[in-house]
């Protein structure tokens, strides 16, 4: 390309910009005003609006005058609202290097500015606005209208948190999900395809008939669980990802003991999509809206009370003692002002839920001085990627005006890998936050594992206690606080406030008190439906909760009865079963299911699914196919043989065996009420019932 090529390019990509700008500040304006704005004649105008709305950037529809003279209103389409982004971009960047140029002239100096890469170098100040992806009011009015009619995506839970995050900046310098070859290049090396640093693959996965349906080049709309449009995608890229390679290097390990790896090949869709998205309005959240804030509305508040210096405190878990000393120890450290800013978005499975949480963190607020701390929620989909994440933490913080970070033991990490073993070392996140510490634009605060010493009555680092030999050192770790919870025993003070210790115990009552799940699983014929009764009629008899069996025959009648029983049919009857169970489970009452349930992938996320709410024990009834068969009332077996049926457990299809149930069952020679009577032992020996 020709210098003068180059200029008239930049000349013509000018004056799409502040057409684009113009039109969406005022769209109902008249031509002789929008052509007064841009310095042009009112040819020069009607050129532009041809040549704009013949690229898809404008829509352009009549409208009615007072003199009955044809008028007409313009409105920026999805596709312009992202052309409009990417210019102002680069009409920052140029107006920068200008500046920087200019200061070096007079000076002999550069401002520091340069070279450009991404609107995060921008941000220089904690205070100043960073940019969100949303168009103005009256754009995403007509923006609705116009995506109605737009092939839809409904989004997932996680698609919705990254989806926000977006929008309203906290992700910045991303312009949308990523492209192939920014997906490339964050996985390989932690880069943007412009050299950005981004640790964090922020992919729009979806199924291959999804996929098939939709065109490189065409909009999208992309809407809640409700169906409520929040934004619209331009499909720049669709490609099918390596997902053992993103997850050994995102997550460390091709391993799916890793929420995130389960994740990704168990749930994730097959089909990635990537391009800039428009955001047209933020997910509506029903619950605790005084303590959400966007990136602009922290900074607004920080620059209001004057903070120049705001360490940020991140935490998926209830704040204790420990908790608060360290975030003390920060803000003295950093000379700096306090964020708590928890996320209440996806953390790992079996975590508190959210809104038990936060109103632990409410309940200690006033531990902490109300001029100097504050507390905002953050919809974030954790990814447990451990040093990665702390990385990815540390740039979300730097968005929403934070210049300061704790990064404690273990940051994000998702604990045991399938050999037992912790996924990443205790300190790995504080090396890798430590090496691209000045690129993030923010001052890490590492801290150690804290402890309590008893003769001094204060927490210290335990690192750091030379006299340990000589002190008494306690500590209560996450699994002994949650079995003191569910078995009613004391928490002491030294270890939490007295009122987080109440609220979490509204949540967690003794597991003698809480609802739980049996789940047997087994080839057809192994005896699970006669064990599930018989364990229904001894849990009924003792009394104190609900009982409600889920046998599979009995849901493949009631609620699966338009199933079949390829793979999908059965993922989707065994899911059915989990939700069921995982409603009973929270609302307090037992239930015993008695599937096949084949596959160990959709019976850990329907495990995960119940977690949530109570225990989940896994029964599997270990009865040889061999004595099935030779038990087979139906003929069920006899018909698989002969290929009468068709993707039988056992015979043509697999069964995976579980490999680390709660109870494992041996019904060969047996009686049931024996069976019977081990899963009722099983479940006093887990404190779910009285002995």
């Amino acid at each position: 390309m020709t210098t003068a090529q180059v200029k008239t390019t930049t000349a013509e990509e000018d004056i799409l910009f502040r057409l684009l700008r113009q039109l969406d500040a005022a769209p109902d304006a008249s031509q002789r005003v929008i052509a007064e704005a841009l310095g042009i004649s009112l040819g020069g105008l009607n050129t532009l609006l041809r040549n704009a709305a013949d690229s898809g950037y404008i829509k352009i529809s009549e409208r009615g005058g007072p003199d009955k003279r044809k008028r007409f209103a313009y409105s920026v389409t999805s596709k312009g609202a992202a052309t409009k982004t990417r210019l102002t971009d680069a009409f920052l960047a140029k107006k920068f290097a200008e500046y920087d140029a200019l200061h070096a002239e007079l000076t002999g100096t550069t401002t520091g500015f340069n070279p450009l890469k991404s609107r995060a170098n921008l941000m220089q100040s904690n205070f100043a606005p960073i940019p969100e992806l949303y168009v103005s009011y009256e754009s995403s009015q007509k923006l609705k209208v116009e995506a109605a009619d737009l092939t839809s995506h409904d989004l997932t839970p996680r698609q919705i948190c990254d989806l926000e995050l977006l929008m309203n900046g906290g992700f910045n310098p991303l312009k949308g999900f990523l492209t192939e070859e920014d997906y490339n290049g964050v996985v390989e090396n932690m880069r943007l395809a412009d050299g950005s640093l981004w640790p964090m693959p922020i992919t729009l996965d979806v199924s291959e008939d999804f996929a098939q349906s939709v065109e490189l080049g065409q909009d999208i709309a992309l809407r809640d669980q409700e169906g409520v449009i929040l934004a619209t995608m331009t499909v720049t890229d669709r490609w099918e990802p390596n997902k053992s390679r993103e997850a050994e290097k995102v997550f460390g390990a091709d391993d799916d003991a890793h929420p995130a790896v389960n994740y990704l090949h168990n749930q994730a869709g097959k089909i990635y999509l990537g391009g800039p998205i428009v955001g047209i309005q933020q997910p509506v959240h029903y619950d605790f809206k005084a303590r959400r804030d966007t990136p602009n509305e922290l900074r607004a508040y920080f620059r209001k009370m004057g903070w120049h210096k705001v360490v940020a405190f991140q935490t998926r878990n209830p704040l204790h003692r420990a908790h608060q000393e360290l975030t003390f120890r920060a803000a003295r450290e950093a000379e700096a002002n306090l964020l708590i800013h928890p996320v209440v978005g996806m953390t790992k499975p079996g975590d508190v839920d959210h809104f038990t949480r936060v109103r632990c963190y409410e309940a200690v607020l006033d531990q902490y001085p109300s001029s100097t701390t504050n507390m905002s929620l953050l919809n974030l989909a954790m990814r447990m990627a451990g040093p990665r994440e702390a990385v990815w933490h540390g740039l979300i913080r730097a968005n929403h005006g934070c210049t300061h970070f704790i990064v404690g033991r273990d940051h994000a990490g998702p604990g045991k890998n399938s050999a037992g073993e912790d996924f990443y070392g205790p300190y790995d996140a504080q090396e890798l936050f430590r090496a691209h510490e000045e690129e993030i634009g923010i001052t890490m605060v590492d801290f150690k594992h804290m402890v309590y010493v008893q003769e001094r009555a204060q927490y210290e680092p335990n690192d750091e206690i030379e006299d340990r030999d000589k002190v008494t050192i306690l500590n209560i770790s996450g699994t002994e606080l949650r079995r003191r919870l569910a078995e009613g025993l004391e928490i002491p003070e030294w270890f939490s406030f007295p009122e987080v210790v109440a609220e979490l115990r509204k949540t967690k009552p003794p597991r003698s008190k809480q609802g739980f799940t049996v789940f047997f699983t087994g080839f057809s014929g192994s005896g699970k439906s006669t064990i599930a009764n018989a364990l229904m009629v001894k849990l009924m008899e003792m009394g104190g909760r609900p009982v409600t069996l889920l046998d599979g025959d009995i849901v493949r009648k009631n609620l699966s009865s338009e199933l079949g029983f390829s793979k999908e049919h059965r993922d989707l009857n065994i899911r059915r079963i989990g939700y069921v169970a995982s409603e009973i489970t929270k609302n307090g009452g037992i239930a015993i299911c008695a599937p096949i349930a084949p596959y160990a992938t959709t019976r850990r996320a329907v495990r995960e699914d119940i977690e949530q709410f109570g225990a989940f024990v896994e029964t599997h009834v270990a009865t040889s196919i061999e004595e099935c068969e030779r038990r087979d009332r139906k003929g069920l077996y006899k018909l698989a043989r002969e290929g009468k049926i068709k993707e039988f457990t056992g015979i043509s299809d697999p069964y995976d065996v579980p490999e680390n149930p709660e109870l494992r069952l041996e019904t060969e020679n047996t009686e049931v009420d024996h069976c019977a009577h081990q899963v009722i032992l099983k479940l006093e020996s887990m404190g779910l019932i009285k002995a």
